[in-house]
């Protein structure tokens, strides 16, 4: 079997003009962008008004959640930093991930709240879902895939930081 390079590959036109095809690209990352930054948010004000979650112990509680996993973690000494505090720790986490969720909804220094993203999904993961089996039953595996093309992409289109772009292209032409 022969591989060769193809002729019809596809790059869309740098001046951003074009068919469909050129702007789906353009916008590929859009839907990404947005059922992150909901979930990210509805987790993050989820946590904060929840009486249960924010408490030291009890069912529901940050605490006994931390405990729980603390053994089947990949790395307990973060279990047990987080079990110093475990309501400051809850909170951390609540306005983390309501940053991040803001930050990717706006577009708002998209990479590094989609960096915050990756950070908090990577924690959870080598944490409280590290125990899943098989691997693809915990959920903070994929949300941390999904930050990825955002850390390298950013919001180029329908965000704060774009138009931030477009205002310093503005004033050095």
């Amino acid at each position: 079997m022969t591989h060769g390079m193809r002729a019809d590959t596809y790059s869309p036109r740098p001046d951003g003009d074009g068919d469909l095809r050129d702007r789906a690209s353009r916008y590929a990352l859009l839907p990404l962008r947005i059922f992150l930054g909901v979930t990210f948010v509805y987790a993050g004000l989820d946590k904060l008004t929840d009486s249960a979650f924010l408490k030291d112990s009890g069912a529901g509680s940050i605490g006994d959640m931390m405990r729980a996993v603390r053994d089947s973690s990949a790395i307990p000494g973060l279990v047990d930093m987080a079990l110093e505090s475990p309501v400051g720790f809850g909170y951390a986490i609540a306005f983390g991930e309501l940053a991040v969720g803001i930050g990717a909804l706006l577009g708002l220094f998209t990479r590094i709240a989609a960096l915050g993203g990756a950070l908090i999904s990577l924690s959870l993961w080598l944490t409280v879902s590290w125990a899943a089996d098989p691997y693809y039953y915990g959920n903070d595996l994929p949300y941390l895939m999904g930050w990825i093309p955002l850390i390298l992409a950013g919001a180029p289109l329908l965000s704060v930081d774009a138009v931030l772009r477009a205002r310093r292209r503005r004033g050095v032409a």
